[in-house]
């Protein structure tokens, strides 16, 4: 039989998420889906964007495993980590409501469009570009209307083929999905053990009763502290060169990291680190994001560099500190002690960075504690590794079946 080609509006429709205001919003209740939470083909249900249980809203604003979301809002092309268009399965169990500028799509003929097929359809590269380039707005504020998504055509096969299509493709997400549960685990694992050793210490508190052998020092004390950098926009040459590049880790991809640092959405020529005079992050280097989003916290996998809102915690001494303790103390850390609140959150500079309170523990504890969860960090990166290259795997595979350059 042959593929029809459609456009999407014909078999799915695209509603808009409920216009929350800022005051609805508490720590705890029902969870809301907002654009910040489409990451990396997931949703990311983030503590504190929440409304009130009692809230009850039309049963269109409300999300249920399986939905697809698209983001309304975001960047260009350029920017692949929040770009405008990008699109998630929403794969948790509890109920949560959709935000405004983040859609949903409802299909409308299930005799045509299979759920599944419609999600892969969606996360093509060339269906991405084809969305984001209907884009109005600037860079980093460009928007689509649902009309937009709806305009766009669909290429349909016969509906077993797009069952056929949909279970090759989400046997690669299956996998991917089973290992992010692992790596959760790992890292409750591994901090659960620091909670049981390190807890006590409160750097919120005047008064500490610290152990015999045990100090506090301020940060850069303990590690050479760096702050990242960014060449000049203007001058794109700098930017994304494919003979001579380093990663460069933007506040976006310290969000979509879990615990390492692996891709990032842009690179920077190495000519651009030396004329800048960028600071380069070795490998199991520290990240801190401290300005706009303060304290998300990821693991560098090799030479990485970053912009000036994240600081590099290099460790001097490697007998007296590790990565592994250093990664659950900052993620942990109150970062509301360090300065005033403001409407993009917690404010702090990169001399309060520097002159944080840390718990040094003796040499032996921290060796014991690295000693202990060394293995399930180290899994927990081979496990990355096997989702990057999955993800690498899929995305070959996945338009070559949507073209029809292999058969089912």
């Amino acid at each position: 039989m042959k593929w029809e080609k459609v456009e999407i509006g014909k078999v799915s429709k695209v509603i808009s998420g409920f216009a929350f205001k800022s005051k609805d919003f508490q720590p705890i209740g029902t969870p809301i889906v907002k654009i910040k939470s489409i990451k990396d083909e997931n949703i990311v249900l983030d503590e504190g964007d929440c409304v009130d249980s009692a809230i009850e809203l039309p049963l269109r604003f409300h999300l249920s495993k399986g939905d697809i979301l698209i983001s309304l809002t975001g960047s260009h092309i350029t920017l692949p980590s929040s770009v405008v268009g990008r699109v998630a399965r929403y794969r948790h169990e509890i109920n949560s409501y959709l935000n405004q500028r983040a859609g949903k799509f409802i299909n409308i003929d299930n005799e045509r469009c299979h759920k599944d097929y419609l999600f892969y359809f969606l996360l093509q590269k060339e269906t991405l570009t084809k969305i984001a380039n209907k884009a109005q707005g600037a860079a980093n504020q460009a928007n689509i209307s649902p009309g937009d998504v709806e305009g766009v055509e669909i290429n349909l096969p016969p509906l077993p083929t797009q069952r056929k299509i949909a279970s090759i493709l989400s046997a690669y997400d299956d996998l991917i999905e089973n290992n992010l549960k692992r790596i959760k685990l790992l890292e409750e694992k591994a901090f659960l053990r620091y909670k049981s050793e390190f807890d006590f210490f409160k750097p919120s508190n005047e008064i500490n009763k610290i152990p015999e052998g045990w100090s506090v020092k301020r940060a850069d004390e303990i590690f050479k502290i760096n702050i990242g950098k960014t060449p000049p926009r203007e001058q794109s040459e700098w930017f994304n060169d494919d003979d001579s590049k380093v990663k460069w880790v933007s506040i976006k991809d310290i969000n979509n990291s879990t615990v390492f640092a692996f891709e990032t959405s842009e690179t920077v020529t190495e000519m651009a680190v030396s004329k800048f005079n960028m600071n380069v992050a070795k490998a199991h280097t520290v990240l801190l994001s401290f300005k706009l989003t303060v304290g998300k916290v990821a693991i560098t996998t090799e030479d990485m560099t970053t912009n000036e809102a994240i600081a590099h915690f290099k460790i001097e001494d490697e007998n007296q500190m590790c990565s592994e303790y250093i990664y659950f103390y900052l993620k942990n850390f109150p970062y509301d002690s360090l300065g005033s609140t403001s409407s993009i959150g917690t404010a702090i500079n990169s001399k309060v960075v520097k002159a944080m309170p840390v718990l040094l523990p003796p040499k032996k504890v921290i060796n014991d504690y690295k000693k202990d969860v060394e293995n399930d960090f180290n899994l927990i990166q081979n496990l990355l590794k096997q989702n990057t290259k999955l993800r690498e795997a899929r995305d070959i595979l996945l338009p070559k079946l949507m073209n029809q350059q292999i058969g089912v």
